[in-house]
């Protein structure tokens, strides 16, 4: 069946295509639940492996939901009067867990949108902030980065003050992304729960609570309630105090993936081989000698040049730091001597030109990490 939807064309066969709000008309309001036990498959979603197929992960009825209604609760510090705004795509996994499964089981009311945050105009996004009161706004990093090149301007032209708390999800943010989105959208009132999580965690296993953690710029901070993280070595060894190195969990939670669909041998391969008894993330991470968390990239995007171990997510955080710049993408290519070098990729803000001297800056801006 078809919704009619504002001004949208839609190809239309009257042979197999129905009005929604024609069928619904005899539609009956009763709807009898079908009983589940708590561990049947609630959903697969289909996740990127570094080698091979993608992995379907499996998630279950009752651990999922009450994870996901759990972080939703707490790490939005939800409340009946809000009007909660995430733009992630409904189709991945932030839209299941933070779009429908966790807004839905706390009763929430939520603002959905489609097409894109720059049209009709680069405003759009605080048009419907300002529009629909929104009070919790979840968005990501790549959006935040893409709306900062454009300036103040566009988000000073509406208002703001209905904004209570800001999240960020899907990658780490870089320092200057983060003190954009604090200042200029959240007018400094307005605390940034930067989530980190994955498909597989089901939920938010590292992020602030609002008005109870002190933030740190593009630090995703504590575990929430139950998720019992460390750090490892190379070698396994559980490292304490400030250290870096790899990211894993030591205890399950509800939210938990249970199997990669049809195939139990490649998830226990995936998440557990590597260091028996944790579960892998296959992410790298910082703990400062506050215990702050600080993701630092996918393992498999760490760089060994001239010996020396560089994250991805480091430099390009770096580069970001250059007034001129607006995104950046690190990878790496070989090099005869050094083993692998960095090729930098830079989207410009407006009003910027690539010249030698922009060349120079942002070489001294890498060399500050490598």
């Amino acid at each position: 069946s078809i919704m009619a939807c504002g001004f949208l064309q839609t190809p239309w066969d009257p042979e197999v295509d129905l009005w929604w709000h024609d069928i619904m008309k005899n539609a009956s309001k009763e709807c009898e639940p079908v009983w589940c036990d708590a561990e049947d498959e609630l959903f697969i979603l289909y996740t990127s492996g570094s080698t091979g197929k993608p992995k379907g992960v499996v998630h279950t009825i009752a651990g999922y939901m009450l994870f996901t209604a759990a972080t939703f609760k707490y790490v939005f510090d939800h409340h009946p009067e809000d009007i909660y705004w995430c733009t992630a795509d409904i189709g991945w996994i932030t839209g299941h867990s933070y779009l429908t499964y966790g807004p839905l089981a706390n009763g929430a009311t939520s603002v959905l949108f489609e097409g894109l945050p720059i049209y009709p105009d680069v405003s759009r996004m605080w048009n419907i902030i300002d529009k629909y009161k929104v009070t919790k706004f979840y968005t990501a990093p790549t959006a935040i980065r893409l709306l900062m090149k454009y300036g103040d301007e566009p988000v000073k032209k509406y208002s703001r003050k209905s904004l209570k708390v800001l999240g960020t999800v899907g990658e780490p943010i870089n320092p200057e992304a983060w003190l954009w989105f604090y200042r200029v959208v959240g007018e400094e009132r307005c605390p940034i729960v930067d989530t980190f999580w994955q498909t597989e965690t089901g939920g938010h296993v590292l992020t602030p609570l609002p008005f109870a953690t002190p933030m740190k710029p593009g630090s995703a901070t504590f575990p929430f309630f139950g998720v019992l993280p460390a750090v490892l070595d190379e070698s396994g060894e559980e490292l304490e105090g400030e250290a870096e190195g790899y990211l894993v969990f030591k205890q399950p939670w509800p939210g938990i993936m249970r199997t990669v669909y049809k195939n139990q041998q490649r998830f226990e391969a995936t998440y557990f081989q590597k260091f028996p008894g944790y579960y892998v993330t296959g992410d790298g991470c910082k703990r400062d000698k506050d215990g702050y968390y600080w993701i630092t990239g996918r393992i498999d995007d760490m760089l060994n040049v001239s010996g020396h171990l560089l994250s991805t997510a480091e430099v390009e955080s770096a580069l970001v730091e250059h007034a001129s710049i607006s995104e950046a993408a690190v990878v790496s290519h070989p090099h005869p001597v050094k083993g692998e070098c960095l090729y930098c990729f830079v989207t410009l803000k407006d009003g910027h030109d690539f010249t030698n001297k922009l060349i120079d800056e942002l070489r001294k801006q890498g060399n500050c990490i490598s």
